[in-house]
C-alpha cells in the first residue's frame, strides 16, 4: 500500500507489547525431541497460579488462542451465537465455522437466549471492561438452557487484577481464553490457554491431540509466567507508555474513545486520510472498514519510533 514509505516501517496496528520478554537460551533437546507431557503439566500449574484458575486441571495449554476459538464454539450443537460488538472479527468467524448463526449485540444483558455468547474483556478494539458480576449473571442466564459464555481475555494482563473470570471457571458453562503473546510481546511463540471446568478442558484437549504445543513454547511460557518481577514492571511500563500516547494523540487533536494499556482507539472524521498519511510516513495503524471514523494506535517500541509518530502527526493536515 505504501511502497515509497521510509524504512524501517513502524507497525502500530497491533496491540502487542513492543518490549518483549527476553527469550532464554534453550536446550537443543527442546527441538530434537517431542514436547513432554510433564512440561505441559508444569506450565498448566504455573498458568493456574498466574491467571487465578482454581487448579491446573482447569487449564488447557494450546498453541495460541486463535486455534481454540472454533473449538470452543464447537462445544455446542449449531444454534444461535451472540457476539458483543464491536469485537475482534475472529469471534464471529469462529462461531460461523462451528455452524452457528451469528448476531452482533451491543448490550450483553440483552442477548436473549443464544446458545453461545462471545465477549472480549477488556474488549478489542474499544477496551470496554465488563464487571465480573455482570458476566456471572449472564452465565447464570445461559445455564438455564445449556448455553455457554466464552470470554476472550486476551488483554486482561493489563486489566484490573480482580476483573478476570478465571476464578469461576469451575462452572460448566464458562470458558476463559488467555493470550500469552500479546502481553509478553512474543506472538510468534504461539502459546495460549483455555481456562474451563476439567471436563471441558478434556474435551478441547482431545480435539487438539498430543504434542500440540512445542517444547520451546512450554519452556519460555513457564519461565515468563513465573517471572512476577518482570510482569509487574511490564504493567507499570505499559501504563506509562499509554499515558504518553494519550498526550501525543490528544495534542494532535484526536478524540480518544477507548483502549487498554496496549492500544488506544481514536475517532476522527478524517480517519481514512490520516491512515494514508501515516502510512506514507512509514507508520501503520489499524483502520476499520466497518467503522470508518476509527483508528487504533499501538505503542511505539523505542524513542526513534515515538519521534517519528510525533513528527508525522504534527505534519498532518487531518489532525486538530
Amino acid at each position: 500500500m505504501f511502497p515509497g514509505a521510509p524504512q524501517p516501517f513502524i507497525d502500530l496496528s497491533t496491540g502487542i507489547n513492543p518490549v518483549a520478554y527476553r527469550v532464554p537460551a534453550l536446550p537443543a533437546a527442546l527441538f530434537t525431541r517431542l514436547p513432554s507431557a510433564e512440561a505441559a503439566s508444569a506450565l498448566a500449574e504455573i498458568a493456574a497460579r498466574a491467571y487465578g484458575a482454581p487448579s491446573a486441571a482447569h487449564v488447557l495449554v494450546a498453541p495460541g488462542t486463535q486455534i481454540l476459538l472454533p473449538m470452543v464454539a464447537g462445544l455446542l450443537l449449531p444454534g444461535r451465537a451472540a457476539v458483543v460488538s464491536p469485537a475482534y472479527g475472529e469471534l464471529a468467524r469462529a462461531a460461523e465455522l462451528a455452524g452457528h448463526s451469528v448476531v452482533e449485540i451491543s448490550d450483553i444483558a440483552a442477548a436473549g437466549r443464544p446458545q453461545l455468547i462471545f465477549v472480549g474483556n477488556p474488549n478489542n478494539p474499544n477496551g470496554r471492561l465488563f464487571a465480573q458480576s455482570d458476566l456471572l449473571a449472564v452465565a447464570d442466564g445461559l445455564q438455564a438452557h445449556g448455553g455457554l459464555l466464552a470470554v476472550d481475555e486476551a488483554f486482561m494482563d493489563v486489566g484490573p487484577t480482580d476483573a478476570s473470570l478465571a476464578p469461576h471457571v469451575s462452572r460448566d458453562n464458562i470458558v476463559v481464553l488467555r493470550s500469552f503473546g500479546k502481553f509478553f510481546g512474543l506472538p510468534g511463540l504461539r502459546l495460549g490457554f483455555a481456562l474451563a471446568s476439567p471436563p471441558t478442558v478434556a474435551r478441547i484437549a482431545g480435539l487438539l491431540g498430543p504434542w500440540a504445543v512445542s517444547g520451546a513454547a512450554l519452556a519460555v511460557g513457564a519461565q515468563a509466567l513465573a517471572d512476577t518481577g518482570w510482569i509487574e514492571k511490564a504493567r507499570s511500563r505499559l501504563a506509562k507508555s499509554a499515558r504518553r500516547l494519550d498526550r501525543m494523540l490528544t495534542g494532535a487533536g484526536l478524540d480518544i474513545v477507548g483502549g487498554t494499556a496496549l492500544f488506544r482507539l481514536v475517532r476522527t472524521p478524517a480517519a481514512g486520510r490520516l491512515f494514508r498519511h501515516l502510512g506514507r510516513a512509514g507508520i501503520l495503524v489499524r483502520h476499520f472498514p466497518q467503522q470508518t471514523n476509527w483508528l487504533r494506535f499501538g505503542l511505539p517500541a523505542n524513542e526513534p519510533a515515538w519521534r517519528r509518530l510525533r513528527i508525522a502527526l504534527a505534519a498532518s493536515e487531518y489532525t486538530r
